[in-house]
């Protein structure tokens, strides 16, 4: 008498194939956005900790100048304030190594604005930093909002 054998290969068959990709599939629709959650929330930080170290250099150095804010050339307020004075006032006496990066769009740059101008009422996007040394005020230039719906611009 012959004896019938089953060949068996081992292998997975289409449904249980199917159900494990439909399990991947589950589990990442359901971590993706707890990851981008948590990627926003690390800018977020990053952006409030790099403008809390620009603003402290900013104050640090114009204490220790009598009161004049990085950007003057000569540290003389008769004078324009320029992104270049900014940059080698700031390094020279190691307030700043570097300026820091904005976290969203990934720009060192400051926009200067002088002292007759008006500051932005918003931002562009077009640069790390927007800066006004005659009021020592300094925003993150981007034009979204956070997690919490607060403008970034208003950080």
């Amino acid at each position: 008498m012959k004896s019938v054998t089953k060949n068996t290969s081992g292998g997975f068959t289409l449904v249980e194939v199917l159900i494990v990709v439909a399990i991947l599939g589950i589990l990442a629709a359901v971590i993706v956005p707890e990851y981008r959650n948590y990627t926003q929330k690390a800018k977020e930080s990053a952006a409030k900790e790099n403008l809390q170290i620009l603003r402290t250099a900013i104050e640090r150095y114009a204490i220790e100048h009598d009161g004049v804010p990085p950007g003057y050339p000569n540290d003389d307020l008769s004078y324009d304030p320029t992104y270049p004075t900014f940059v080698l006032t700031m390094a020279r006496k190691s307030y700043l190594s570097a300026l820091p990066e904005n976290p969203f769009n990934n720009k060192l740059d400051l926009l200067m604005i002088k002292d007759d101008e008006l500051f932005p009422s918003d931002a562009t996007g077009e640069h790390g930093w927007v800066y006004q040394p005659y009021t020592k005020t300094v925003k993150l230039d981007w034009v979204s909002t956070d997690s919490e719906g607060f403008k970034y611009y208003d950080y």
